[in-house]
């Protein structure tokens, strides 16, 4: 099962995607989608929009998992990553794909058994997890790829 993890933001919104099967996992792809802070906010959106139905039809992933926002530390950034989920939540709809939401903390126990575990060591663990030569970078690729073991996780212990 190919699963899509995304970690929404304005500036840049992690996307990574694996291959689960028979409690094995692969990494077939990630990154992140950058939008220019020059531009306005819908162009913004219009662009994350663009680039994640580009990075769906390539690798037709069957579900997709994306952080849930629940709490904000810092509230300026607040609306434009909720409008961004927003627009990526419509995209990953339209394109008739389910999808479930993990909290940070959620992905964090998935990979490092620890909920408040550092970057550092959830890129680490997702390293290994994947067997990856390099720890995944940028963070937020990262994260998009805890997001998607956590799923696949949740998906072989709820059958």
């Amino acid at each position: 099962m190919i699963i899509l993890g995304i970690d929404p933001g304005t500036a840049t919104t992690g996307f990574g995607i694996i291959n689960y099967d028979k409690n094995s996992f692969s990494c077939l792809d990630y990154g992140v989608i950058e939008t220019l802070s020059t531009e306005c906010p819908g162009e913004r959106l219009k662009q994350i929009n663009f680039d994640l139905n580009y990075i769906i039809k390539k690798h037709k992933p069957a579900l997709v998992a994306i952080e849930s926002l629940f709490f904000f530390k810092n509230l300026k950034t607040a609306m434009p990553v909720s409008q961004a989920r927003g627009v990526i939540l419509f995209t990953v709809s339209k394109n008739n794909i389910p999808f479930v939401e993990y909290t940070p903390l959620q992905a964090k126990i998935a990979v490092t058994g620890y909920g408040k575990a550092q970057k550092n060591q959830v890129q680490e663990m997702v390293k290994n997890i994947l067997n990856l030569e390099d720890v995944p970078k940028p963070d937020d690729a990262a994260d998009a790829l805890a997001l998607a073991i956590c799923c696949a996780n949740n998906l072989k212990f709820s059958k």
